[in-house]
């Protein structure tokens, strides 16, 4: 393994079972936050640039599996074990109120306007609740193929993404209609899937790949496979010229978005690598891991990384300008359906 240069990250404690998913705010007039799910049953929120812990949302009696915040970062939601999703008030941590589901909750969203929550989970449903009417029941679609794992909002809110525990694939729901629209193919189940702070990329793992899909056309642009089995991929969201991903091996690693090449490898980790995503600002990344800690990594280039990206600019300007063309012309996407999975 190439020896890089050792990155030091700020390590957050606080969990007592294993971190499995993290979620950025964005950029707010109070700053970014970060929102933290563990299977110890507690939702942690923290200031998302120094990790600094600001508070535990307390009420889940099992696992939560997902946690996300809106836009705004004034309120949180959480997808549990125990059945239930729930909505707090980020500020105060009081639960604003909880939805009662029949089975294992994976997966919560907020919509980007905020109005709106999406779950999924064991029940194969996946829900929306309109968050102006809570007690009011969501409009359902229920034609998932298998048990949803995780999902995320595209389209200013007229596209849901689905991917499933059990089988590969990323499914594109047009939420009007309520139908699945279009699969993104993968030979294994989908368990991380991002789309852009653009809007551009969706960035998926599985198995041992990271994929990059154009949101707008739905075509493949980049595949690569990585060292080990992934559990998770996030890219870069202010050049995009780079992505982390984390998985079995316990490293958190840093690619070339244009050339897949390892730009730098950060250890740290006593556990699977969970989750990974990048701070709104692109200047540092989180982890979380089976060892119950969360490691904020600085994304300021060592020198590695400083020579890989020059090198690739030198010699790539032409290809890459075609590439970014040839996106802004893409604008809608087609509907074929493929036979899916995920």
């Amino acid at each position: 393994m190439d020896k890089k240069k050792v990155a030091v990250p700020l390590v957050c404690h606080g969990h007592s079972r294993p971190v499995v998913d993290l979620f950025y705010s964005p950029i707010t007039p109070d700053g970014f936050f970060l929102i933290s799910a563990s299977k110890d049953s507690h939702p942690m929120l923290r200031n998302g640039e120094t990790g600094d812990w600001i508070g535990t949302f307390e009420g889940h009696k099992g696992a939560v599996w997902s946690s996300c915040l809106d836009n705004n970062a004034l309120r949180a939601a959480s997808a549990s074990a125990d059945f239930s999703a729930k909505l707090w008030d980020a500020l105060t941590g009081d639960v604003l109120h909880s939805f009662e589901h029949k089975h294992i909750v994976r997966a919560c969203a907020f919509s980007e306007d905020t109005k709106l929550l999406i779950t999924g989970g064991f029940e194969k449903i996946l829900r929306v609740f309109d968050l102006n009417r809570l007690d009011a029941p969501p409009t359902e679609f229920d034609k998932s193929p298998g048990s949803i794992r995780t999902l995320t909002w595209l389209h200013s809110d007229q596209t849901i993404l689905s991917s499933c525990t059990d089988i590969g694939g990323v499914r594109l729901w047009d939420v009007r209609s309520g139908k699945i629209v279009q699969t993104l193919e993968t030979k294994s189940s989908v368990t991380s899937a991002e789309v852009s702070q653009d809007g551009r990329y969706i960035t998926t793992a599985d198995g041992s790949t990271v994929k990059f899909w154009d949101a707008n056309h739905f075509g493949l642009v980049k595949s690569y496979d990585m060292p080990c089995n992934i559990e998770s991929a996030s890219l870069e969201p202010k050049s995009g010229e780079k992505f982390v991903a984390g998985g079995e091996d316990m490293w958190v690693r840093v690619f070339d978005f244009y050339t897949g090449e390892e730009i730098g490898c950060n250890k740290g980790h006593h556990g699977p690598v969970h989750c990974v995503r990048f701070s709104p600002t692109g200047e540092s990344y989180a982890s979380g891991s089976e060892d119950g800690t969360i490691r904020i990594w600085q994304t300021t280039p060592n020198h590695e990384e400083n020579e890989s990206i020059s090198r690739r600019v030198k010699h790539g300007v032409d290809e890459v300008a075609k590439k970014i063309e040839g996106f802004h012309i893409n604008k809608e996407g087609k509907t074929a359906e493929k036979p899916s999975d995920g």
